[in-house]
């Protein structure tokens, strides 16, 4: 438990007691504060990092998406096969081309999960460190500038006269080596 001196009580007291107190009618005017907003959805769409982030991911998960499509490719080849020669076939033929395609369907489902996981998991990952970057840029300016508070997510509206996205665009910009 914090102890307090018996003369802060009181400032305390007399603050939240007395009306038109010292603490209470300081205009919002008196403290000069610098103010400055970020738009989180306009960094995150402009800031070049994020080009590159997607680049990195398509090199990434180019190949295994190929073989993907391939394995697509083949499959629909053996449905149209069936449906084409299913009524001339014989019994054993047609059911092993059926176990075929179910097994294959069921192959190519599987691998598609794998790859979308992956692919979110990376994601993920690329975005956290656009975040990291984001968040770097935005202290760097504020320390370089000399705000005393910038608002980044969750702000439903602010001014041009406090909007300092562009500058933090800039930044990033500046600090994006390809």
């Amino acid at each position: 438990m914090v102890r307090m001196d018996k003369s802060f009580k009181l400032i305390v007291l007399v603050a939240f007691l007395l009306p038109g107190s010292m603490i209470a009618s300081v205009p919002a005017g008196a403290v000069d504060l610098k103010i400055g907003a970020v738009n989180a959805v306009k960094l995150l769409d402009e800031a070049p990092q994020k080009e590159a982030a997607l680049e990195i991911l398509k090199k990434e998960f180019e190949i295994r998406n190929r073989e993907l499509v391939s394995k697509q490719k083949k499959l629909r080849g053996l449905e149209d096969r069936f449906n084409r020669d299913a009524a001339i076939m014989s019994e054993a033929d047609r059911k092993a081309l059926e176990r075929d395609i179910l097994n294959q369907n069921r192959d190519l489902k599987r691998d598609q999960e794998v790859f979308r996981e992956d692919y979110n998991i990376r994601r993920n990952e690329e975005f956290r460190k656009l975040q990291e970057e984001i968040a770097k840029a935005i202290v760097d300016l504020a320390e370089k500038k000399k705000y005393d508070l910038v608002v980044y997510e969750g702000v439903i509206y602010a001014s041009d006269k406090v909007d300092i996205t562009a500058d933090v665009l800039k930044l990033l910009k500046s600090q994006y080596r390809p």
